[in-house]
């Protein structure tokens, strides 16, 4: 019997008898749960995940033609990775270095990358591109890329974002957020908007359908046939939607919207609506309807900040799997299709989970004021 690395390697008769000694190992603890432990993560890399199990079966007694035909390796993989093992245990298992050209770029000159794109930009130009960086500092473009990949830096993309100047922003906020984390009892929550001005578009030409190795192909210019409006109010604890269509947009149409809302909530509940501030939310017409209406109470979100209403989720739904890629060649046909999808989402509806506490969400607008009051100096 040899010891090599304090792992017994035994020889079988048959193999001894053929001049070669191949390296049967038996594990200790340790070992055994670290190669278990690479077998069980999801994030490991395939080689290492198969390495360890050939180890493994080979400390179980199996024959190296079964572990390779179970590994789907060959008899040479499996010896190559035993021998390994035993020489250097688990740390055998890691790819060697590989060979290669001697790195051309050292650190000074990717940190002088780095701080160039951040902190500098081109003449007559509003950002760099790798070619433009590279005539700059003399490197050659593709070094750019990597540097630009490795740091995730995208000089070419921007995003856009507005804050909002209302000066009771945090107290409504809070009064929002805390409706979506904490609803009051015998109480309905729901957050209600319009999506106005929907337009009913048809392309010039028809799609041509996906085939294999293409998409979808549509003509970029398009018919228009006219718009209409979608009234809707989401509840917040199940994700029911109460929608209505109305060819015009005035209070007129949203009161109606409103007995529509109060046909559809029992009676004995209170209702908090969470509305924007659209002047046809705040005529007197609507006003005198909610003095009639005592157990209905609104919460109006801050200017600029429709993303804090959970309808506008539902919009961009309707938006992304029914407007958008549709072809409606009149208004009617248009509302066919918007009543359609209302009825598919109810059938069987999924709230939407709000995660952010208004502390949470009042300190990150907070972070964005102060970048932006640094990025003006």
């Amino acid at each position: 019997m040899l010891i090599v690395n304090n792992l017994k390697v035994i020889p079988t008769a048959k193999e001894h008898e053929m001049g070669r000694i191949p390296t049967a190992i038996v594990l200790d603890e340790d070992q055994k749960k670290t190669l278990e432990h690479w077998r069980r993560r999801s994030n490991a890399k395939a080689a290492l995940y198969r390495r360890a199990g050939i180890i493994l079966d080979c400390a179980r007694g199996l024959k190296g033609e079964d572990v390779a035909e179970r590994h789907q390796v060959s008899r040479q993989t499996v010896s190559k990775w035993r021998g390994r093992f035993a020489r250097m245990g688990p740390e055998g298992l890691g790819d060697a270095p590989r060979p290669g050209q001697p790195r051309k770029h050292d650190n000074e000159r990717v940190r002088a990358v780095v701080e160039t794109t951040l902190h500098r930009k081109p003449k007559h130009q509003t950002h760099w591109s790798t070619r433009s960086l590279a005539k700059e500092m003399a490197l050659p473009y593709h070094f750019i890329h990597r540097v630009w990949k490795a740091f995730g830096l995208k000089p070419h993309l921007a995003r856009t974002f507005k804050l909002s100047s209302d000066p009771r922003f945090v107290e409504k906020v809070q009064d929002i957020a805390g409706l979506y984390m904490d609803p009051p009892e015998k109480a309905l929550v729901l957050c209600v908007d319009e999506k106005s001005q929907i337009q009913a578009l048809d392309r010039t030409r028809p799609a041509l359908p996906m085939y294999f190795g293409l998409p979808e192909t549509r003509t970029h210019d398009y018919k228009r046939h006219g718009t209409t409006n979608l009234f809707a109010a989401l509840d917040v604890a199940t994700g029911r939607v109460i929608g209505r269509i109305k060819r015009r947009h005035r209070s007129e149409e949203f009161v109606r919207f409103l007995r529509e809302i109060d046909r559809n909530v029992p009676d004995d509940l209170d209702v908090h609506l969470i509305m924007d501030n659209y002047s046809a939310h705040k005529t007197e017409k609507v006003k005198n309807w909610f003095l009639r209406h005592p157990r209905y109470h609104c919460h109006f979100t801050p200017t600029s900040s429709s993303w804090i209403n959970q309808v506008e989720r539902f919009f961009a739904a309707l938006t992304m799997h029914q407007l958008r890629r549709g072809a409606h060649r009149s208004v009617p046909a248009l509302e066919h299709a918007i009543r359609s999808y209302l009825d598919h989402h109810n059938r069987d509806p999924k709230p939407f989970k709000w995660t952010k506490s208004a502390d949470e969400i009042i300190a990150s607008i907070d972070r964005i004021v102060k970048r932006t009051n640094l990025a003006g100096h």
